[in-house]
């Protein structure tokens, strides 16, 4: 099964995230269904960018995909902690 590796920007947060959805979506919809996210640039995550992480989560849950997070520094970690989301994604 083929990953597809995506960069996560710099400021992950409206704008972004609802062009990432389509975008993720679409890939989806193609028959991708291994995703990993790379988010060594990301320096910023609102809670936009939380609740498209986990209408993906739930998407490739649905079609027996998999969502991997990686490289999240530890400011964006933190974010992930208080919500708890660090439970519910594969953080690496």
């Amino acid at each position: 099964m083929n990953t597809s590796n995506i960069i996560i920007p710099k400021n992950f947060a409206v704008d972004e995230a609802s062009d990432f959805r389509e975008e993720i979506i679409l890939l989806i919809n193609k028959g991708e269904r291994v995703f990993t996210l790379n988010f060594s640039k990301c320096e910023f995550i609102d809670s936009t960018g939380l609740g498209v992480l986990v209408s993906i989560y739930k998407k490739c849950e649905e079609v027996n995909g998999e969502l991997k997070l990686h490289s999240i520094n530890s400011q964006v970690m933190r974010i992930f902690q208080l919500t708890r989301l660090d439970k519910v994604f594969n953080i690496k």
